[in-house]
């Protein structure tokens, strides 16, 4: 289970992690951009052209499946319950936005533990630090951009100052990494 974060600069780096990931991805990826809440976001159809997995917008209660990506929605909160579904919420928002990469990390960790992944990418403010920490403390890996690549180095710079950082990885690294700690682990489980 992956998650990932991004918020100024974000598409960039999206379409360089996401381009970089396998067809056979054995895992689902579920991904919080700072959206504007105004607008309809076309995120899933603009990294769907990128990416050589599925790449949707997540809805209410879907089940998630290995080898998608799911989106968050603009002035929704995506969730992950412990029956792999998913929820968007309207619950008030998180450093100032909606969705939160926070509620989304904290959600993972208490659902899948230590078979999370989480990705902090180029970003504003400290929204994820906080999720990061939750995620590490439950088993999970974390993985922060690095600040030579970020074009905004607040969110990822919060979450290494946590202490509770893996990685702190250069953005063309970041999905080899994933994908490296997810065999190590599909590897050391049977």
């Amino acid at each position: 289970m992956i998650g990932i974060a991004a918020s100024a600069g974000g598409l960039a780096a999206l379409s360089v992690v996401l381009s970089s990931i396998p067809a056979d991805f054995p895992a689902a990826i579920l991904v919080v951009q700072h959206l504007d809440p105004d607008h309809r976001s076309h995120l899933a159809e603009i990294m769907g052209r990128r990416t050589s997995i599925n790449a949707k917008q997540a809805s209410d209660g879907e089940r998630i499946e290995a080898g998608t990506v799911y989106f968050g929605v603009p002035d929704r909160h995506l969730i992950l319950n412990r029956d792999l579904t998913v929820s968007l919420t309207s619950s008030p928002a998180s450093h100032y936005v909606r969705p939160a990469a926070d509620l989304l990390f904290r959600s993972m960790a208490e659902a899948c533990g230590a078979r999370v992944i989480v990705v902090v990418l180029t970003g504003g403010g400290s929204d994820g630090a906080e999720g990061a920490k939750a995620v590490k403390e439950a088993g999970g890996t974390v993985i922060a951009q690095d600040e030579s690549t970020s074009e905004f180095f607040s969110m990822p710079k919060a979450a290494i100052e946590t202490g509770r950082v893996d990685h702190v990885l250069p953005l063309h690294s970041i999905a080899g990494v994933i994908t490296d700690v997810l065999r190590k682990r599909q590897a050391s489980s049977g």
